[in-house]
């Protein structure tokens, strides 16, 4: 029998096969490219392309509209919560406890059936941006904005949270995030979704599984940390000093560099434009020219291309939207990956249950308590 491979923090082991997405030969989504989809889908016809495995007709886009409005809306006790919990709690806190709490509520719960799971997978992908727009209004002493069943999910989220209809560039601004968030193969989050799944256990405790492991800082939470990066530097005419002395006293600059794309993550390359875009419009042109500083000195000095939370974080920024949304928005849209994960995983379930490279003694002989020292 060959020995077993040790890969610390699996690295490069297969650990698994999948459908959904791959990252050979940059990023596709059930072998449509994310560039494609980000420049003609919605975030809507991407969620169902993930969970249902193709990429909609306009009567079952029209469908899937139609049970997501059905689904649009929280219960009152859960808004209670919501309104209830300590100020000054993380917004990740926040999605965790509101996907788990959702759970108490929703009919099929208990179904791990596949068009149980689809139908939970929808609920979520509506119901999470509620969680999210009407926690952060609560707690500005705002009352939450109710789901408009005329606009689409992507502007629903911008509604949500302003109260006023957003402009075209906006929604479309929301829409390629989300869709470029929507999945990333065997990441973290998705695999701890698999691996809860792969229990039996279900899709609630699976995605608000994947949501505790979003919420650490070497998943997600990287483009609030880009912001405040950009934050720092103030000004683009500061830029070059400041990244200069920076990797100098080698400072870690979070938005750079990736654990798979070694030549570049392909979101960050298609998002850079749109950043671009809505800087002209927003009258952010610092910034964005701030950001080309940076970027050119990283790659120059350290050979490190950027990842997607670089464009990401600015794209937020050009958007109003404050930086304890950011990682929220990260869960409203990779529920769609997850939900799919575990859907994939329970259709040819097999308990995942990898072995450990045992580094302690071995044969100790018990001693009594009275001798030990």
């Amino acid at each position: 029998m060959a020995e077993p491979i040790y890969s610390p923090g699996l690295e490069g082991v297969i650990a698994g096969e999948t459908a959904i997405s791959t990252i050979a030969g940059g990023l596709q989504y059930r072998g449509y490219s994310i560039e494609d989809l980000g420049e003609h889908a919605t975030f809507e016809e991407v969620a169902y392309l993930l969970l249902y495995g193709e990429l909609p007709t306009g009567e079952a886009l029209t469908a899937l509209r139609k049970r997501l409005r059905e689904s649009a809306s929280i219960p009152q006790a859960l808004v209670d919560l919501l309104a209830k919990i300590p100020k000054g709690t993380a917004m990740m806190d926040i999605m965790r406890t509101g996907c788990s709490a959702l759970a108490h509520w929703d009919p099929d719960t208990t179904d791990n059936s596949h068009d149980a799971n689809l139908r939970k997978a929808e609920h979520l992908l509506v119901q999470l941006p509620i969680v999210m727009a009407a926690r952060h209004r609560l707690a500005a002493g705002q009352k939450p904005v109710p789901y408009n069943p005329e606009l689409s999910l992507a502007a629903n989220i911008l509604w949500m949270l302003f109260e006023k209809p957003p402009s075209e560039r906006l929604t479309k601004a929301m829409d390629v995030s989300l869709i470029l968030y929507a999945e990333h193969e065997y990441n973290a989050s998705a695999f701890t979704a698999r691996v809860v799944s792969s229990t039996l256990s279900d899709m609630h405790s699976a995605v608000t599984a994947a949501i505790g492991a979003l919420k650490g800082p070497l998943h997600g939470g990287a483009n609030e940390a880009v912001m405040k990066v950009l934050e720092e530097v103030g000004t683009a005419d500061r830029a070059e000093a400041w990244i200069r002395d920076a990797l100098a006293q080698k400072r870690r600059i979070m938005g750079f560099g990736h654990r798979v794309y070694k030549t570049g993550d392909p979101r960050a390359a298609y998002l850079r434009k749109l950043c671009q875009e809505l800087a002209d419009e927003t009258g952010n042109q610092d910034m964005e020219s701030m950001a080309e500083t940076i970027e050119t000195i990283v790659r120059t000095e350290k050979n490190l291309p950027p990842n997607l939370d670089w464009p990401s974080a600015r794209l937020y920024h050009y958007m109003g939207l404050d930086v304890d949304l950011y990682t929220p928005l990260f869960v409203v849209s990779r529920v769609t990956g997850w939900s799919a994960h575990v859907i994939e995983q329970l259709d040819n379930n097999r308990l995942i249950r990898p072995r450990a490279n045992y580094t302690g003694p071995l044969e100790l002989k018990w001693v009594p308590i009275d001798q030990r020292k």
